[in-house]
């Protein structure tokens, strides 16, 4: 038999008592869970934070060297500072993504802003060659019948020997030229209430000029040994990989503290939804005692 248009089923004092009983038992429950979601998220990004802050003073020194031995390097170069000899029409785009769920738009910023560095490099004539970080861009991508060379996988705690591996191979394959380009999309944490989606370039690298970095009467002024182009041989390869390490780190911290604030939110809900559905009940409720009283009064009136 089908419902006329408009039709509600209309229950009962006692189904509808049952029905909102239920319903608090279940937002409780989701409560309970989204709290403990919300102290895992926290402690895991207090650890991740604390890694964080550990390895920023020293990728910044690193960088700061290499500005400094850069300008004095006069016409020195290094090949992952140039452009390929010959352009391969590929470019690497590596998009660090998320494995779970659940911490509001982390995956929807990093995802829109790789969308948008592969419709930069299709406008620029450039194969795009997408690798992965995380199972969340891997669904993606899939979706979006996109091929993904490579996978690649770090865990909640990535360390440096899980990383320099990647930055090791990028660094071959691009003095091989088989890239003209290689960027990393990741979400960069700047601070607790703000993460901002970045495209970094990592290869090639762009080193100040000579001028630029020496200007100023205080310039310090240095004697290098070895020289400043063999020095360059070592750091270079060393920032590239920092940089990379640096950028999954600053994934996993806003990750946990997106996916923190997104549990607290959800965990608020709950409680505001379970004191509303309380206000629900206790008013079925009496509305149940009210008419119960009626109809006693009304039976022991009819009984006089």
């Amino acid at each position: 038999m089908e419902r006329a248009p408009g039709f509600r089923y209309h229950f009962g004092p006692m189904a509808q008592i049952r029905e909102i009983k239920k319903r608090i038992v279940a937002v409780r429950t989701i409560r309970r869970i989204t709290k403990t979601m919300q102290m895992i998220a926290t402690a895991k990004f207090t650890a991740s934070l604390s890694r964080a802050k550990a390895s920023r003073p020293y990728m910044e020194r690193v960088r700061q060297l290499v500005a400094e031995v850069a300008a004095r390097a006069g016409d020195a170069v290094h090949p992952l500072c140039l452009p390929p000899a010959k352009a391969a029409k590929r470019e690497l785009i590596l998009v660090v993504s998320s494995d779970r769920g659940l911490c509001g738009a982390y995956n929807g910023h990093v995802l829109r802003t790789a969308m948008k560095a592969i419709k930069a490099c299709r406008d620029a004539g450039r194969e795009p060659v997408v690798e992965v970080v995380g199972k969340k861009a891997v669904a993606f991508f899939k979706f979006q019948k996109i091929a993904i060379a490579q996978r690649h996988a770090f865990g909640d705690r990535p360390k440096f020997e899980q990383v320099e591996p990647l930055a090791t191979r990028l660094m071959e394959e691009w003095v091989a030229g088989k890239y003209d380009a290689c960027r990393v999309v990741f979400m960069k944490f700047v601070s607790n209430s703000r993460q901002v989606p970045e495209s970094l370039q990592l290869l090639p690298m762009s080193l100040p000029s000579g001028s630029a970095a020496s200007a100023g009467k205080d310039a310090a002024l240095y004697e290098f040994t070895p020289d400043a182009a063999q020095l360059l041989g070592e750091l270079l390869p060393r920032t590239v990989k920092v940089s990379l390490f640096q950028a999954i780190i600053d994934a996993v911290v806003s990750e946990n503290v997106m996916r923190m604030v997104a549990m607290k939110s959800a965990t608020d809900n709950a409680a505001g939804l379970g004191r509303t559905l309380n206000r629900s009940y206790n008013r079925a409720r009496q509305a149940r005692i009210t008419t119960e009283l009626t109809e006693i009064v009304s039976g022991a009136a009819a009984l006089e």
